[in-house]
């Protein structure tokens, strides 16, 4: 059996898109695990805005400045995403008590999978805990770029709002 490792970590998420929340949590990471990486998770339930390459590329661009973060997908269940990467953490971020009550469910499911592998909640730093995917992009769709810059990366917003292809309503 190999040895997991505790100084290597994995965040794993839709990150659709990536929020300067996320980025906050990953940066907070970097400086807790030797190893941190971001695993973008394929859910054939959902529709997701960006897919998963450009999901990958944008992940990546806004990571670049981390030398011990790396970024890939998965597809399936996160524990074993994680047991084969040799990680034994699963970091997650938890936003207002709300994300508690699923996130301790989830915690719980993942023990009774793999008993071996711990999990380390960050929680979001006030200035973060309203943000979410839903709401960058129900602002996004009204054509709002100026105000996406305190929500996501700067490198995200373009992106965003072509997918959105809703013409901005900032002055030029």
């Amino acid at each position: 059996m190999t040895k997991l490792s505790a100084r290597k970590a994995v965040y794993t998420g839709s990150f659709d898109p990536i929020t300067l929340g996320h980025l906050h949590i990953i940066e907070r990471s970097c400086v807790l695990f030797d190893q941190l990486v971001i695993g973008i998770g394929v859910n054939q339930e959902k529709k997701p805005l960006f897919e998963i390459e450009e999901r990958l590329r944008l992940v990546e661009k806004v990571t670049e400045h981390l030398p011990n973060v790396s970024v890939c997908s998965f597809d399936g269940l996160a524990v074993d995403f994680v047991r084969k990467l040799g990680a034994k953490v699963m970091v997650r971020g938890v936003r207002p008590l709300t994300d508690i009550a699923g996130e301790f469910t989830m915690m719980m499911a993942n023990r009774q999978l793999d008993a071996d592998l711990e999990t380390v909640f960050l929680m979001a730093d006030e200035e973060f805990v309203h943000v979410s995917s839903s709401l960058i992009k129900q602002i996004a769709s009204l054509g709002h770029g100026r105000s996406l810059e305190k929500f996501v990366p700067e490198a995200i917003i373009h992106p965003l709002l072509e997918r959105v292809k809703v013409p901005s309503t900032d002055e030029p």
